[in-house]
This record gives structure tokens, sequence and C-alpha cells, in this order.
């Protein structure tokens, strides 16, 4: 942002130069006019030859006071055309410099990650994606081909690689070794089907999310080795049904979920053995009371959910608790949680 702003302030010095000289030609111009008499047209062509320095002949005779008006317009114009020049050659090296500081901050930066998500493709469900996991400052690194993917995301601070997310040497240099997860939104398939293989077979432990488009398609990729696969048109279609038929469990779920607005979130908190609430059950803990949150369900460690549990459903060291409340009272529980209060 910092380099954006100093691009700016570069770019107002050129414009400034380049009104600077307008303003040299309209006064070069009128003073034609005024001192020798001329049309416009043979005042402005006078005006343009002579602060270009080109040496065309003058237009007509001129007079001892235009040529001294001359002379004063011939070095003002000058100077003027050489400030612009050289705001132009500036603006163009620095712009050089910052590109090649910014690329090689950013390639330092991808290679020091770790425990980062690698998103592949950065179309519409991209976007979405990276957008949700900078809020939650989730650490990424974004691969896509788009030609405008810098101009997006340098702005974002967001690391990412210009390429095609299918090739090996790419899902490599984007840290795959280190990373935490991938996910694989291209627009094809097919695409997703072969960058799901190729990341489960350079990291065995990879969380892998991928896309889907045609129901068939999710069979392969969990054969190949994607972890969870995702139909966005499925989805998108059963939740329009659904706000036909279910409406207001639809706004309920917009409401707490999506609206931003009324401070409500849905979190997964994992409890450690450190912590002060572990062993007890959820009326012990006041969770309720002190935190205003609700436990709405409790993935236990053996990976058995149970949904809205009850007030003597025991909290044990590698529980999940999936809470719906405010980002603050969801953020001191996972402190909590974790042993850090």
């Amino acid at each position: 942002m910092i380099q954006f702003r100093e691009y700016n302030i570069t770019l107002r010095k050129i414009f400034k130069a380049f009104f600077i000289v307008l303003g040299i030609i309209a006064f070069g111009t009128l003073g034609y006019m005024k001192i020798e008499g001329w049309s416009f047209i043979d005042a402005f062509y006078m005006t343009v030859i002579t602060v270009t320095t080109v040496g065309f002949k003058e237009v007509r005779e001129v007079s001892q006071e235009g040529r001294i008006f001359t002379i004063i317009l011939i070095f003002t114009g000058m100077g003027v055309i050489a400030y612009l020049l050289g705001m132009i050659a500036q603006a163009m090296a620095e712009f050089q410099i910052r590109h090649i500081i910014g690329r090689s901050k950013l390639e330092k930066k991808i290679r020091t990650i770790k425990n980062h998500y690698i998103i592949c493709g950065f179309g519409r469900i991209g976007k979405i994606i990276v957008k949700e996991l900078k809020l939650n400052n989730v650490p990424m690194v974004v691969i896509d081909n788009m030609p405008e993917l810098g101009e997006i995301l340098d702005e974002e601070e967001i690391p990412y690689i210009q390429a095609d997310a299918t090739n090996e040497d790419i899902l490599i240099k984007a840290g795959i070794e280190r990373a935490k997860g991938l996910v694989a939104v291209v627009g094809s398939d097919a695409d997703n089907l072969f960058i799901t293989m190729t990341a489960r077979g350079l990291n065995p432990n990879l969380f892998i999310l991928a896309r889907a488009d045609e129901e068939h398609t999710e069979k392969k990729l969990l054969r190949a080795g994607a972890n969870r696969v995702v139909l966005p048109y499925l989805i998108g279609g059963q939740k329009m049904a659904q706000t036909i038929t279910r409406p207001t469990v639809t706004d309920f779920l917009e409401f707490t979920v999506h609206n931003r607005k009324i401070g409500l979130e849905l979190g997964e908190i994992m409890v450690d053995g450190k912590s002060r609430l572990n062993g007890m059950t959820l009326i012990q803990s006041n969770i309720r009371q002190e935190m205003d949150v609700i436990i709405v369900a409790i993935r236990k460690k053996g990976g058995e959910m149970q949904f809205n549990p009850s007030s003597l459903t025991r909290i044990e060291e590698g529980d999940t608790l999936v809470a719906l409340g405010r980002r603050q009272d969801l953020e001191r529980l996972s402190r909590i949680l974790s042993g850090k209060e």
C-alpha cells in the first residue's frame, strides 16, 4: 500500500508538470496573438515549435518585442519540458525498481511461509475463499495465471504465483511440503482432479478441498486424494429450494452465519488438555452464562458428532466445539479452551 501511494505521488508530479507545459503553450499562444496580432492557429503553431525547439522557420516576420518574447518562451519551455521528461524517466525507473523489489519480497515470503493454504484458482469461487481466509487471518498462497492477478493481490498484500496450478513445480514453489492444506477451485474438473492427484503425491498429510461441477466427478476426486469435495451448483440449488420450502430456517442461517452486521458467527474451537474447562460438563463450564455463547455441536475426539449436546455433556481434551456467538466472545472462549486464560 505504501508503494502504491508513492506511485500516486509520482503520477501527480508528472500531471503537474504536464499542466505547466499546457500553461506555457497557452501563455505563448496568447502572447503572440497580443504582440504580433496573429491568428490563433499561427500563434499556437509558433508557440509549439518554439517550446519544443524543433528549429522550423518563423511563421511570419517577428517584431523586436516578439523576438524578446520568443527568447523568454524558449528558455522557459525548455526548462519545463526537461523537467517533464525527467519526471517521466524517474517514474519509469521507480516503477521498475519497485516491481523488482516487490517480487523479491514476495518470493522470499513464499519461501518462508508454512502451515498455509494453497488456493489453486482465483475465479469467482476462489476470490470468495481468499476474502474469507484473509478476514480470518489464515496464511495462504494463491496460484492462477490470470493477467490481472498481481494488480489485485499486491494491493491486498496476499502472496501469489502467476502460473498454471497444474504444474508440479509451481506447487512445490508454493511450499506444498510445508502447507497445511490446498484448495483446488480452477474452472475445470479435470484440472482439479490433476491438481489433487499431484498434491497428494507431494504431501501425503495435506488437507485437500476440491471443487466439482459434476456429481460423478466427486468420487474420482475422493479416490484421487481429496479429503472433501464441494459441488457449488448442487449446494446453490439446494439453498434456493430451501428458501422456498423452509424460508424461516434459511433466513435464520443467513442472519447468523452470513450477515456480519449483526455480529454473530459460527466458530469451531478445539479443547486443549491445559484448559480449565477440560473435564467439566457444559453446565459446569458456564459458557452460556459468562460468554453468551451457544454450543451447537461437539465433535468428539473419536470423530462422533453430537448435535445440540445436553447440559451434562462433558468437555474433553481433543473435542471440537461448534459455537455460535459474537466474535469477541468466541475469541475469549478460544483462549480459555486453549489454556491461555
